[in-house]
């Protein structure tokens, strides 16, 4: 089974612009992403997915394969489907450009939910622990069945608590892997009406009946949004880097 790792890495950034590029302890934050993807030691390939030749570049610079993006994309999703067209793989594991830190661990208990050839999309979550971010719409929570296949996603709080009972909450991480002819099939669906109601792409895929599996970690991902995520970022490479 031909594994590969895909990692979008838009210019642009509603929040941080160019944040990709900004400088993590000596090395962008696209490059450590890629760095820490590849020495993972799980892919077959590593491909840089990207619109804009500085970050193309830097990753020219460290040894590393870069597809160009000819097309608008609105996702990532469809980013890397453009780029994997032509490429020979089994299993496409899309890694988020703006999280340097990828866990070994949480991306191999990922790939090998694929030993099972009913799974065709698998993601990741976390158990929340902060009761600010069961209610924090920027926090996306996920409820599961008992085979911990997903049943829903949303920005709202999820199940809803009527009595005393607390239920476990769940974060999505937006790590996924899917069949390559999966994720070429669901990129050329509309969006769904979900979708577009808690702007969550993953809602096309349940809307149009595919189970997605979900694995838990307990992996805290650093993910770079701001500029006081970039300086969390930064401390957390001093601590365990330096």
């Amino acid at each position: 089974m031909k594994i590969v790792a895909m990692i979008p890495a838009r210019f642009g950034a509603t929040r941080f612009p160019g944040k990709l590029t900004s400088d993590l302890c000596g090395k962008p934050v696209i490059v450590r992403t890629y760095l820490s993807t590849v020495a993972t030691g799980l892919f077959d390939q590593v491909i840089v997915v990207t619109d804009h030749e500085s970050i193309a570049e830097q990753i020219k610079k460290e040894g590393g394969e870069v597809f160009f993006s000819t097309k608008i994309h609105e996702s990532g999703s469809d980013r890397i489907a453009e780029a994997i067209a032509s490429i020979e793989a089994d299993v496409v594991v899309n890694v988020q450009g703006d999280e340097p830190f990828q866990d070994k661990e949480s991306l191999a208990n990922l790939v090998q939910v694929f030993a099972d050839p009913q799974v065709k999309v698998a993601s990741m979550m976390r158990k929340i622990d902060d009761e600010v971010d069961v209610i924090n719409p920027n926090s996306v929570k996920v409820v599961v069945d008992q085979n911990s296949f997903a049943m829903y996603f949303s920005r709202s709080p999820i199940p809803f608590v009527r009595d005393q009972y607390q239920p476990n909450y769940y974060r999505h991480i937006g790590v996924y892997a899917y069949k390559k002819d999966m994720l070429m099939e669901y990129t050329g669906w509309e969006k769904s009406m979900l979708e577009k109601a808690e702007m969550l792409e993953q809602l096309r895929l349940l809307e149009h009946g595919v189970r997605i599996k979900m694995v838990e970690t307990t992996h805290e991902a650093v993910a770079i949004d701001t500029k006081l995520d970039l300086d969390r970022a930064i401390a957390f490479y001093q601590r365990h880097f330096l």
